[in-house]
């Protein structure tokens, strides 16, 4: 599995969540997990979550630590359990390196009532695809959040954050795909 970290700003607008994204961009092509630094603003008509677009919710962060993840099958559910596992991981992280008491509902994180991170899974024709943000900012966010500069990170620690989630993700993927091939079949 491919991971990088991006050394430049990108603001995410939700065209990074269609199929091939790191390929038709980066020449990144197969299974991957993208991190890079930017703004957030995904309008209404771009917005993947139904129930975000029902409630009217903005998505919207002056600066977040985005990954996106795109796996060539088709299987949804898999995908938003990757998901899980992807919020899982960033969560041991980030409290590996600070001590707070993240809290991990469903596919967001929370520390307290204030939010750290924007999470979404979809199918595209070829792939599915995962898009996490994490505040770097919590200025002028729509609801009541928290970002890792509130947590205590500077600028280069958030990048080596985005280094080292892509980083152990794929080697937990890999990891995966190696532990099916090592049992026998029962019965």
């Amino acid at each position: 599995m491919i991971y990088k970290y991006l050394d430049k700003t990108i603001a995410y607008e939700g065209s990074q969540i269609r199929s091939l994204w790191a390929f038709r961009n980066f020449g990144l092509q197969g299974d991957s997990i993208i991190s890079f630094r930017g703004p957030c603003r995904v309008e209404l008509p771009d917005m993947v979550d139904i129930e975000d677009v029902r409630e009217k919710s903005a998505i919207f962060s002056t600066d977040m630590l985005h990954f996106i993840v795109e796996h060539f099958d088709l299987d949804l559910e898999k995908t938003i359990i990757r998901q899980r596992l992807l919020i899982a991981l960033i969560k041991d992280i980030i409290s590996h390196r600070v001590s707070v008491k993240l809290v991990r509902l469903g596919d967001d994180l929370y520390l307290e009532n204030r939010k750290l991170s924007v999470s979404i899974a979809t199918l595209t024709p070829v792939s599915t695809k995962i898009h996490t943000g994490l505040n770097v900012s919590s200025r002028e966010t729509p609801v009541p959040a928290v970002g890792l500069l509130d947590l205590g990170f500077d600028d280069t620690e958030v990048r080596k954050i985005g280094e080292e989630v892509s980083k152990k993700y794929a080697e937990e993927y890999e990891d995966i795909k190696l532990a099916r091939c090592k049992v026998r079949g029962v019965g």
